[in-house]
């Protein structure tokens, strides 16, 4: 039987969470007081991690930690509706931060807040963003953090076989770590070709397909093959699209953009076909 890999974001965080919470808060006197257990059904997600922390000058308050793939459109929204659960459930001061770990399609900006006016009333809701790929890979060996040495490779300046090794090592070198060697070997393998990341370490790849991290990427490449698909025939049938209707098929799951296609195909397959980029403008964005 496939031993389940225990490398969601929970697991990461727990290795060191004092060197954590310092570093997504900027705040070297902070500390981790209690990861904190799964009363939302939210906080379930293996991206979501919600720290107890503590620091003398603001007292206790939580770091909520989103470890998300790739950014979505859906993500201000989601940052917002985290933060309120988790301030209402603690009654503690909350500081959210979305931490992305691959960049996304150059047709998304990355924000740091959710706004929102409506009646004259406004929302607002801002978290730090911190994207991996803009983070020195020496960072995490000299701090150190633990927490990050998985993703070595596709920090910045972590591509190189000498540091992908470095970070293979200090993961040897602990028995804690050890089991994070699939993790490594997988992001290795965007910046390294996969004969020599096998060579240079265990990939088991039986108990990587057991992760959340495999299987999310699995899930998003399957949707953005449907999202490409469906871009091309719409350009087909009425030439160039929209940037903001790119935009919004970015949010669509994979059950979606197939209903949106059919939308798009059926009149090639008998059936009632949108005549017009309006009409399926208007589909998209109810």
């Amino acid at each position: 039987m496939v031993k389940v890999a225990d490398i969601g974001s929970k697991r990461l965080i727990n290795l060191a969470p004092d060197a954590w919470v310092q570093w997504v808060t900027q705040r070297p006197e902070v500390v981790a007081k209690e990861i904190l257990g799964s009363e939302f059904q939210w906080i379930s997600r293996e991206t979501d991690v919600l720290v107890k922390a503590y620091s003398a000058t603001h007292g206790d308050f939580l770091v909520l930690n989103q470890l998300q793939l790739r950014y979505t459109t859906q993500l201000p929204l989601r940052m917002r509706a985290y933060t309120a659960l988790a301030q209402e459930r603690y009654q503690l001061p909350t500081y959210p931060v979305l931490i992305n770990i691959l960049p996304p399609p150059s047709t998304l900006t990355i924000v740091s807040s959710y706004e929102q006016e409506f009646l004259g009333l406004r929302a607002i809701q801002d978290y730090r963003v911190i994207n991996l790929w803009e983070i020195d890979a020496e960072i995490v060996f000299q701090q150190p953090l633990p927490s990050l040495l998985p993703f070595v490779p596709i920090l910045r300046g972590g591509g190189e076989v000498s540091v992908v090794q470095r970070a293979l090592q200090a993961l040897r070198a602990d028995a804690q770590l050890n089991q994070l060697e699939s993790l490594l070997a997988f992001f290795a393998s965007f910046v390294l070709d996969t004969p020599l990341v096998q060579q240079m370490m265990r990939w088991d790849m039986a108990v990587l397909r057991e992760s959340p991290w495999y299987q999310e990427i699995e899930q998003r490449g399957i949707q953005e093959g449907a999202r490409r698909q469906l871009i091309r025939v719409l350009e087909q049938r009425f030439g160039e699209i929209p940037h903001e209707v790119e935009v919004r098929l970015e949010g669509k799951n994979v059950e979606q953009l197939e209903i949106l296609m059919d939308s798009a195909l059926a009149e090639l397959t008998g059936g009632i076909a949108v005549s017009s980029l309006e009409e399926f403008v208007q589909i998209l964005f109810t």
